[in-house]
């Protein structure tokens, strides 16, 4: 397994960046689009749909509103995001008291729908946060690789009082403390490299505290749907890896957020 998977990541990692900060423009939003169809296709597994016909299906209805969405311009791309950010809302109602309100979210039509308030709005956090710079895109990016790895590490030394123990068994306050704590530093490094005035930079470390927590909810959702429906990964498509949502599951909280919530003026 771990052979597998060193070979999976020697290949993954150079084709991410190559993407994510080779491309601009369309090139960009076709490479993001690949991305989130194929997160939708493991997504309709997680709904609860098991025949491919149904599942192609899903992702066909996925890509032709994305390929719709390619012509909005700014503005209706921030009301796609407030959209992703009152989806997460139910998310996190539905994840803190998960199995009790299980009943509410599932019916199909609920799991299909919460797929696209979470799938959407991460594309178009994607491409908004890509032309902005490509330094906010690197910044959301290292925000929740660098939470992931202080909560790991913070959490299996000091990890007592459990997060989400119906969700996810191995997850602590203490952990999500750790990574706040490494984003929040990841925050100051980015505000003097970018000489931001006190102000901006206070307001980075406001929002980079926010997007951190949200990620950790990324996170809970999909392990909340794979335990509804007694998956370990959400697919086989990254041998070794699991599945494209199980290495973007924080992001599809964070990136839309981040997006909406970054000053432009920075």
């Amino acid at each position: 397994m771990l052979k597998q998977r060193v070979i999976t990541a020697a290949w993954l990692a150079p084709l991410t960046l190559a993407g994510l900060f080779g491309l601009q423009g369309t090139a960009f939003a076709v490479f993001t689009a690949l991305v989130v169809l194929l997160a939708g296709w493991e997504w309709s597994r997680l709904a609860g749909l098991d025949s491919t016909r149904q599942r192609g299906g899903c992702v066909l209805g996925l890509g032709v509103v994305l390929l719709v969405l390619g012509w909005l311009d700014a503005d209706r791309a921030t009301w796609l995001l407030l959209f992703g950010g009152l989806g997460w809302l139910a998310n996190l109602y539905w994840v803190t008291a998960y199995p009790e309100r299980v009943a509410q979210w599932r019916p199909l039509w609920v799991r299909l729908a919460m797929g696209a308030w979470v799938l959407v709005p991460t594309w178009v956090g994607f491409n908004v946060l890509r032309e902005a710079g490509a330094a906010w895109l690197l910044f959301v990016l290292l925000l929740v690789w660098g939470a992931d790895i202080g909560a790991y590490f913070v959490g299996r030394a000091f990890g007592r009082r459990k997060l989400a123990p119906s969700v996810s068994p191995g997850k602590s306050w203490e952990g999500v403390a750790g990574g706040v704590l490494v984003s929040s530093l990841l925050a100051v490094a980015f505000a003097i490299w970018q000489s931001l005035s006190l102000g901006a930079a206070f307001g980075l470390l406001a929002v980079t505290v926010i997007v951190t927590l949200a990620s950790v909810l990324g996170d809970l959702l999909e392990s909340m749907l794979k335990r509804f429906r007694g998956l370990k990964d959400s697919s086989q498509l990254l041998p070794g890896h699991g599945g494209i949502l199980d290495r973007i599951d924080s992001l599809t909280a964070a990136v839309p957020l981040f997006a909406l919530l970054y000053p432009g003026g920075w």
